[in-house]
């Protein structure tokens, strides 16, 4: 077996690591002042990377922190059970380190796609730790359908699980996934167009080469990560909450966004961009998001 080239830290600052009940977990943190929660989203290639923008916009005025999820990047990748709530004990394992740093409750926390749900969970678990959630490209308000199924219920198709990962092939199938061509063309589904961003890509297709890197994305792919609860979820969300999501590309069904529609903690913004628009627009992104912070901070 080839050894895979060695992973290379995915932004800048310091890379820390802690022992938490969802395993051994990677972070990066660089700036100064107020605190700022970044969570990247989930697929097969899914990494710190992808919020790069936003943790370089945010580190000259904030400390930002950004998590490697259980199953990416420097975290532990062990063949294991890979849910939400895995992934919201993770999140809440940084929160404490960020509460023992800053010796304050309410950190302001971003999810970027299926991260927004599980951000948003902790949220409502422990509503006074979160102070506001920005959500670009949130998972779960896609077509009509009623998602309010039993408390902490999943889309978990065990068979499908078990049909990828059984006997032997589930290593080789992802590999399959994650060829740069592959990588290149899922990008290119996210951004609604080819010009996407080269180095992300680079990266994307270096960290999926990684041992174990197969275990988290094949629950992902049978659906052990989907929230069935999760309209339950954003619906009981006190916080002041911004939603930003783009025009082209694969994930452009907001139509459930109805839901919260006109709650007076919700605000929605809408970017002629693809399903990662700070990358594109960063321009017209970040002031509408520094406003919502600073809206947040003041209140």
């Amino acid at each position: 077996m080839n050894t895979p080239p060695p992973l290379t830290p995915a932004v800048s600052g310091q890379r820390l690591e802690i022992n938490s009940p969802a395993g051994r977990l990677s972070y990066y943190v660089d700036g100064s002042g107020p605190p700022l929660l970044l969570v990247h989203s989930v697929n097969a290639a899914a990494t710190v990377a992808e919020v790069k923008p936003v943790y370089d916009h945010y580190k000259a005025t904030r400390t930002v922190f950004a998590l490697d999820l259980p199953g990416f990047g420097f975290s532990e990748r062990s063949a294991r059970a890979y849910t939400p709530a895995l992934m919201v004990a993770a999140v809440e394992a940084l929160l404490e380190v960020i509460e023992k740093r800053f010796g304050v409750l309410g950190v302001d926390a971003m999810g970027l796609s299926l991260a927004c749900e599980f951000v948003a969970r902790l949220a409502v678990q422990q509503p006074a730790r979160i102070r506001s959630l920005s959500l670009v490209s949130p998972t779960g308000f896609s077509g009509g359908k009623s998602r309010r199924g039993a408390a902490g219920s999943t889309y978990a198709m065990p068979w499908f699980f078990a049909a990828l990962t059984g006997p032997g092939w589930g290593r080789g199938l992802f590999n399959l996934l994650t060829r740069p061509g592959v990588v290149r063309y899922f990008l290119n589904k996210t951004w609604g167009s080819k010009n996407i961003d080269e180095d992300l890509c680079a990266y994307c297709v270096l960290t999926a080469q990684q041992d174990g890197a197969e275990h988290a994305p094949l629950c992902f792919l049978s659906g052990q990560m989907f929230s069935a609860d999760i309209h339950t979820v954003y619906e009981a969300l006190r916080q002041p909450v911004w939603v930003a999501h783009g025009v082209r590309g694969d994930f452009t069904d907001y139509r459930g966004l109805s839901l919260v529609q006109g709650k007076p903690n919700w605000q929605i913004s809408v970017y002629q961009a693809g399903a990662i628009p700070y990358f594109e627009l960063p321009h017209e992104l970040f002031p509408a998001l520094d406003r919502f912070l600073a809206r947040s901070i003041s209140g």
